[in-house]
């Protein structure tokens, strides 16, 4: 028998419901993508510095995911949600009010801080499904944050082009608003939890990193997810640079057109999880990870013409998620009191691979425009091919033994 109490199994409303309320969260890191070289020349920077905006937001994602997230381990998820979206709301208020760089990037930078509840979300549900569910539970919040990222990057896009890019930030500010007062009546299957015995703050962060150290498997998928997020980033964010620029010409309405490429994946990766929950996690990885590196192969030869980019893009954001999903299968099978800290740690390498990218990419583009910054995602997908196929083979030698 199970020591563990079993928790309410969640329903198919509210698995929806939790799946907007993440896209909603998530695409607060997002708007800026689109509209990144107009929030360069309003404050009149270059377009390398700005750069350091969504680094910063990534970075203070990592460090507030470190220290807050495994208070999901022993304290209400739900209590937790409200709490941190609440702060998150304030946060974009401060974004659309600020009138200059240094209190965007502050009010940026706690933004990214308190954004725990999209991570936060899926341990809650992995908890309340059947184990063959999982899969497919995880792919479906997953393309909530692909949802919410698609409708970040067109919606700025279009918005930018045709009125002030602050009102971006007053529009999502409302949208907080409401996900804010809905939470509460979403998440109403909890299970209670109990501090661990003996456990207080400091060594319930410190067992982060003895959990890590205990599961190699955890942290390869870790490792793999921060090169996928870094590459995803780069992509973005120097796309915006090059098709903005004087050569190609393009607006960030089309920018933002180009960023609906994305809704391929919220069809595609339920899906995919589905068929990784048959075959198996880490060896659907292998396979979408050889996928990705064909994609990204043509972003240069078709890089300088918008109709021809949809091609690699296409490609990449299909099989660029289901790598993320994979991944956490890989831990999200383990027990229910240590998955939120595995996910800490998944999700923390995740962030400072996409504040990397996020410097890289601008930088690399500033250095050596386009073919540069499609040689460092070539480098990247190279990286996860070769990680994901150890991982693969060191998984199947375990099961032979």
């Amino acid at each position: 028998m199970s020591k563990h109490p079993s928790p309410a199994t969640l329903t198919r409303a509210q698995e929806w419901a939790l799946t907007l309320c993440v896209a909603v969260v998530t695409a607060n890191a997002y708007y800026i993508h689109p509209i990144i070289g107009e929030v360069a020349r309003d404050f009149e920077i270059s377009e390398a510095r700005i750069g350091i905006v969504p680094a910063l937001n990534q970075l203070a994602l990592a460090l507030g995911i470190l220290l807050l997230l495994p208070l999901g381990d022993i304290y209400s998820n739900r209590r937790l949600c409200i709490i941190f979206v609440s702060c998150q709301t304030l946060c974009m208020l401060g974004m659309a009010l600020a009138d200059g760089l240094a209190l965007f990037t502050l009010a940026s930078t706690l933004l990214g801080f308190v954004t725990i509840a999209p991570y936060l979300i899926p341990a809650f549900a992995s908890k309340r499904v059947a184990p063959a569910r999982l899969g497919q539970v995880t792919a479906l919040l997953t393309a909530g944050v692909l949802f919410g990222i698609l409708v970040a990057r067109v919606g700025a896009g279009l918005v930018a082009e045709h009125a002030d890019w602050r009102i971006i930030y007053w529009a999502a500010f409302a949208l907080m608003v409401m996900v804010t007062l809905a939470l509460p009546m979403v998440m109403k299957s909890e299970l209670a939890t109990s501090k661990q015995p003996g456990g207080s703050y400091a060594r319930l962060i410190a067992s982060v990193f003895h959990l890590a150290r205990e599961h190699r498997d955890m942290r390869i998928s870790a490792l793999i997810q921060g090169l996928n997020f870094a590459s995803f980033t780069a992509t973005w964010l120097a796309l915006a640079l090059h098709l903005t620029s004087d050569a190609m010409g393009y607006g960030t309405d089309v920018v933002g057109y180009l960023a609906g490429i994305a809704a391929i994946s919220i069809f595609s990766t339920p899906r995919l999880g589905r068929w990784a929950d048959r075959i198996g996690a880490r060896r659907a990885r292998l396979i979408v990870s050889v996928v990705q590196i064909a994609g990204v192969s043509l972003l240069y030869p078709l890089g300088f013409h918008v109709l021809t980019l949809l091609v690699p893009l296409l490609i990449i954001n299909m099989v660029g998620p289901s790598i993320d999903v994979t991944g956490r299968m890989t831990f999200l099978a383990l027990a229910p009191e240590i998955r939120t800290r595995l996910t800490t740690f998944y999700v923390v390498a995740m962030f400072i691979g996409g504040a990397i990218g996020s410097v890289a990419g601008t930088a690399t583009y500033d250095a050596g425009g386009w073919g540069g910054t499609c040689l460092l995602l070539l480098a990247n997908a190279l990286g996860i091919l070769a990680l994901s196929w150890h991982a693969d083979r060191q998984f199947r030698a375990k099961e032979k033994w």
